[in-house]
């Protein structure tokens, strides 16, 4: 990575995004604002069983936009099934920020990635069979 990106670069962090999220981020129902804000939940998801809890201040700071609109698109991907909001509450009943659970994302990209890899796979097998035919000595 450091070879790739500079050991600066690769010192201040770095987070694993499966490709497929990229590739089908609209058949996924996913806008640009949509897709940053999960990019942003993944850098803070460091661990399987622990799940990110970013505040929606936070992430309206880095990405440009108002806790409201961080707010409303959180609300549509939950809605839509691919993430989960968990309240967090303090002593005294008090709200803490929320946790988000993103096992639904990764659920909704499995059959995408399978879909994908079929696609690959038949491209690979007509490739093959063009080569071949293309390879194959006249018998005339």
């Amino acid at each position: 990575m450091a070879q790739k990106w500079g050991k600066p670069t690769r010192d201040a962090g770095w987070t694993s995004i499966p490709n497929i999220l990229i590739y089908r981020q609209k058949t996924l129902g996913l806008d640009s604002l949509d897709l940053n804000i999960l990019l942003h939940l993944m850098t803070y998801w460091w661990q399987n069983e622990q799940k990110p809890y970013p505040s929606k201040a936070t992430l309206a700071k880095s990405i440009g936009v108002t806790s409201g609109t961080i707010q409303k698109r959180i609300r549509a991907m939950e809605a839509g099934g691919l993430i989960k909001r968990i309240q967090r509450r303090r002593e005294n009943n008090r709200s803490d920020t929320n946790e988000y659970d993103l096992s639904p994302l990764r659920d909704a990209l499995v059959p995408h990635a399978e879909e994908e890899l079929r696609e690959r796979k038949k491209k690979h097998t007509e490739r093959q069979k063009r080569k071949t035919t293309v390879n194959k000595p006249s018998t005339t």
